[in-house]
């Protein structure tokens, strides 16, 4: 009789027989949560409608344009003037509610003083003022500017000793022969020197990246050329390049310490360099914070917290490194496999991209698809004050009658059409689906490569009996197979995320509450579903390498996952960790030499190319840039390497697991793997 199997069918399937022409287990599938498929296409074609919906009932111009009295959009006029600024509480307003003051559509802000008594004097002065005139209304004009709203707004200053000037005057007369204070104004655009300042600062920043972006392009080719390098180089140096890696990141860190301390020592006795950051405030030139010590003493505080814990995570996990590095040589290895793996972020990018701008067009649609409402304004006492009118028969209306004074005027845009009361709901679908579907986005990349990896892994003669073009055949299993069960795990991912932004949402209506009770139960309600999404991104990430692995439906892939990762609670917490450790550290050093590289270069401290750096207003611009740019572009890399580790690390306990190195159940891991954990194949070896 033939010996009873260790690993029973029951548990793990049709159990491993040796077969020198054996693929692995991850062709032996079939179609997978059939009913959450159905539902994603159902739920897509929604999403379509609702988009259709949208385009037909929105319209764009209502972000991009201001709209008038009439509820015209400022188009050839594309500027909107108030008569009554005082009447305004803040520019807030003015973006998004009407403000209770007559507005007309002008081509250019008021720049000068001018009463109507002053403008009847002479023929220039009328005609000028006939510009920012709206039937019998009369108003005062002193000089305004163009905000980047769109806007007409008062032109207010702030010298020195806190005196708030316009056009220059503290204060001017009006058409009533009363002297308004400047300070009054201040109130009603008590933003508009915030607005300024953030236009200028805007505008100083793209000047920069018209003098940079060729160099800031250049900095992310080189960012790219680096991490390629890096991954070539793990290739073939895995594990001196891990002790380099290492290394490298004390050293800049330890240089990034040195800098700062320099800095702040050379500021030492300057004046003013001992102002703190909190007596400064918010400064829109940043370069001041550069030039007080609190500032270099903050980042060498920083720098040092981040190099003791490394250096400490190092001396404690010095022993896990030799297993984590064979990790990271075998995954080097079955990159170098399958190399086109490497570019397969460029299609994840490209699909995000496109369910981001889907989702952003159809909200501005949405929320623009709104039609205008016209409410009575006056100035004086009216009991249809604010009610809603119809302004081509508002003349005709006893309303005028009663209130001479009153006007139909455009309100805000609303609706009282089924499809209005409903947008809310549209904008939550919008919403929603834009999570579910990002979502499906990054699971389908996970189970793409995480098939292509795992036939590597379960190819017991490498590379004889990996598959030809394995990125192309995974992605073609996971369409075709597993597109519910990515939906599944996706759609589970979703309601946890509209979960927080709603949590989110209640936050900030709740930040003026002064129910200690309701703030406390919010903040742990945040903290939990912080977390369970954190659990559930883990829990789905291994639940698709075991979809990949053995086209199980998506609760069975996530059930066996979990349960093998507490069975070998160890080594995840540890061994897992270590190489996503490792990696990090590898995505650190190339944003490090990348971002101290244009450091340099940028401020001009590199003598050789001291003439070809541009002349910036701030330098921060193009370095940050390229330091984010470098960063994403190392994170596409090594997500790729990260999700090989990952893969092969489960590959890899499952092995141990199934396999117990005789001839009928040999280990598919290296021989690297096998030495370290003292095990061998009986009679037979694997190929490396």
């Amino acid at each position: 009789m033939e010996p009873e199997e260790k690993n029973p069918e029951s548990k793990y399937g049709d159990p491993r027989k040796f077969d020198p022409t054996f693929k692995g287990p991850i062709y032996n599938r079939g179609c997978t949560d059939i009913l959450c498929c159905i539902l994603f296409i159902l739920a897509l074609l929604g999403y379509f409608a609702v988009g259709i919906l949208a385009w037909s009932q929105g319209d764009p111009r209502k972000v991009l344009y201001p709209t008038d009295s009439k509820g015209q959009f400022c188009g050839q006029k594309p500027l909107l003037f108030y008569f009554n600024i005082l009447k305004c509480a803040s520019p807030l307003v003015l973006l998004e509610f009407q403000c209770p003051t007559t507005q007309i559509c002008v081509e250019r802000c008021p720049d000068k003083f001018m009463t109507l008594v002053k403008a009847l004097r002479k023929e220039d002065d009328r005609e000028y003022y006939k510009q920012f005139s709206f039937k019998s209304y009369k108003t005062c004009l002193f000089p305004h500017i163009n905000y980047i709203t769109r806007r007409c707004l008062p032109a207010l200053e702030t010298l020195k000793g806190g005196v708030v000037v316009v056009g220059n005057k503290t204060t001017f007369t009006d058409d009533r022969g009363q002297n308004i204070n400047a300070t009054d104004l201040l109130e009603a655009s008590k933003k508009s020197n915030v607005v300024v300042e953030a236009r200028a600062v805007a505008m100083r920043i793209f000047e920069d990246y018209t003098q940079s972006w060729h160099w800031i392009l250049l900095g992310l080719v080189i960012a790219m050329l680096v991490s390629l390098m890096f991954i070539l180089l793990l290739r073939c140096l895995a594990g001196v390049m891990v002790w380099v890696m290492i290394i490298m990141v004390v050293i800049v860190i330890g240089y990034g310490i040195f800098h700062c301390y320099m800095q702040y020592a050379s500021l030492k006795g300057q004046a003013g360099s001992d102002v703190t950051i909190k007596d400064l405030g918010l400064q829109t030139d940043f370069s001041v914070y550069l030039q007080i010590q609190q500032t270099w003493l903050a980042f060498m505080i920083i720098l040092c917290i981040v190099e003791v814990v490394i250096i400490l995570l190092l001396i404690f996990l010095r022993k896990r490194l030799l297993i984590a590095i064979a990790l990271i040589k075998e995954a080097s290895k079955a990159i170098g496999h399958v190399m086109s793996s490497l570019f397969y972020p460029l299609l994840t990018f490209a699909l995000l991209s496109l369910v981001i701008a889907y989702w952003g067009i159809t909200a501005v649609f949405l929320s623009t698809s709104n039609e205008p409402v016209y409410k009575v304004f006056n100035t004086t006492e009216c009991m249809y004050s604010r009610d809603t009118c119809n302004p081509e028969t508002f003349n005709s209306s006893n309303i005028t009658t009663e209130c001479p004074d009153a006007e139909c005027l455009f309100a805000f845009y609303g609706g009282e059409t089924l499809y209005h009361k409903y947008l809310i709901l549209f904008q939550f679908y919008n919403l929603f689906l834009f999570f579910w579907c990002a979502n499906f986005v990054t699971a389908l990349g996970q189970v793409t490569l995480a098939g292509a990896f795992a036939s590597y892994y379960w190819a017991f003669k490498k590379p004889d009996d990996i598959p030809a073009f394995p990125v192309f055949n995974s992605l073609g299993r996971a369409l075709r197979y597993h597109t519910g069960s990515l939906a599944f795990g996706s759609l589970i991912l979703a309601i946890v995320q509209v979960i927080r932004v709603i949590l989110e949402y209640l936050d900030q209506k709740l930040k003026g509450a002064q129910n200690k009770c309701a703030k406390f139960l919010l903040s742990c309600l945040k903290c939990c579903f912080w977390c369970l999404e954190k659990f559930i991104k883990f829990l789905n990430r291994n639940a698709y390498i075991m979809v990949a692995i053995y086209g199980k439906n998506f609760c069975t892939s996530a059930k066996d996952a979990f349960f093998l990762l507490m069975r070998n609670i160890i080594r995840v917490a540890v061994l897992d960790k270590v190489t996503d450790f490792l990696l990090f550290l590898g995505k650190l050093l190339i944003v490090g030499i990348v971002g101290i590289c244009s450091f340099f270069f940028f401020t001009g401290k590199i003598k050789i190319v001291e003439d070809a750096a541009p002349s910036l207003n701030y330098y921060w611009v193009p370095i940050l840039t390229v330091v984010f740019g470098a960063y994403l572009i190392a994170h596409g890399f090594f997500s790729v390497y990260a999700m090989c580790v990952d893969t092969l690390f489960l590959c890899f306990l499952e092995d141990l697991e199934r396999n117990d190195g005789t001839a009928d159940r040999p280990y598919f891991m290296p021989e690297r793997l096998l030495s370290i954990l003292k095990k061998s194949n009986e009679g037979v070896k694997t190929v490396d």
